[in-house]
């Protein structure tokens, strides 16, 4: 095993420090990349505190900055995990760690980051990615992540298996992170985007949890209409969806989840930020306006969250117990 295989995690919340701490805590060199100052400085000063069930903490000698211009040796592997409408600025930021053979994929929610990376750090650098991995940010510096036993999949935008997209499999699995190489990623993104259709949306408006979100009656109907057009939406640019029936998206969403879960899309607007509806239920409309394909609840569900947006988010308290639905 290459034991300085060296990793960017760009936008390193609570997803991107519990695979980046599990990667450091296998051998990789691993620098998160985060804006949270809080985080970064509780980081900094006594390395990464990591936890599987939020009780038995593990220190992990990761680095911590703010911004890519502070790394100063070029990575192998950048991960992406910054907040979506910042992905085109993480890119451009990136340029500066990365070479020629250096590897970059995207673990966001929702579709068409791929397309802003490539754009900026170019086709060649950049593969396809999607993750069922989770993780929960208990304190500044304190994380408690669920990554083992959950898929993490990779593979070439163009659906070919490649020599280089195994070798970042094999290596990442070696390092604590279960990872294999898909035919197609556009299945497991399409896949993935389905679950984030079904409720990201709703819990948004809402402003439910799961255990209230599935309680309340009326809502599965809506949530699984807006599924249907996403699938429908899939079909028409070509992608086999493993999920067969929008109920399946729906009932996935929740699997294994409690009761007090809430959606990214729901704690990115409690923080009064933007959310990222437009690489989601908007991405489902714009791609089905190119293809033809109707999506009305979609784009009801869009207007209803840019309109909280514009209304400045809602002045709720924000539970730190919430899970994170990344």
């Amino acid at each position: 095993m290459k034991r300085d295989f060296s990793v960017a995690i760009v936008g390193a919340g609570a997803l991107g420090s519990a695979i980046g701490g599990v990667l450091a805590e296998h051998g990789a060199n691993v620098t998160l990349v985060t804006g949270n100052s809080a985080h970064r400085d509780a980081v900094q000063a006594e390395g990464l505190m990591l936890t599987a069930d939020g009780k038995t903490f593990r220190h992990v000698a990761v680095s911590a900055v703010a911004d890519c211009s502070a790394i100063t040796t070029p990575v192998d592997l950048a991960i992406i995990l910054i907040h979506s409408a910042g992905t085109a600025q993480a890119a451009r930021d990136a340029t500066a760690i990365v070479r020629r053979d250096s590897m970059i994929f995207s673990l966001q929610n929702g579709l068409g980051q791929e397309e802003l990376l490539s754009d900026v750090l170019g086709r060649e650098r950049v593969l396809g990615g999607k993750t069922y991995a989770g993780g929960l940010m208990i304190a500044p510096g304190k994380v408690q992540a669920t990554v083992a036993g959950k898929r993490t999949l990779i593979g070439e935008l163009d659906g070919k298996i490649s020599d280089r997209a195994t070798s970042v499999a094999q290596m990442m699995t070696s390092l604590g992170v279960p990872t294999e190489v898909a035919p197609d990623i556009r299945v497991a993104i399409w896949d993935k985007l389905l679950i984030n259709v079904a409720t990201g949306a709703l819990s948004t408006i809402t402003r439910m949890t799961y255990g209230e979100l599935y309680a309340q009656p009326g809502l599965a109907e809506v949530a699984q209409s807006a599924v249907a057009e996403a699938m429908a939406v899939a079909r028409a640019e070509g992608v086999n969806l493993t999920i067969s029936e929008p109920a399946e998206a729906w009932h996935m969403a929740s699997a294994g989840l409690p009761d007090n879960f809430r959606t990214s899309m729901l704690q990115t607007i409690l923080k009064g930020r933007r959310s990222e509806i437009d690489f989601i239920n908007g991405a489902v409309v714009a791609r089905g306006a190119r293809h033809g394909v109707p999506t009305p609840v979609n784009v009801a569900l869009v207007a209803c969250v840019k309109g909280i947006e514009a209304s400045g988010g809602f002045a709720l308290s924000h539970s730190p117990s919430a899970q994170d639905a990344r």
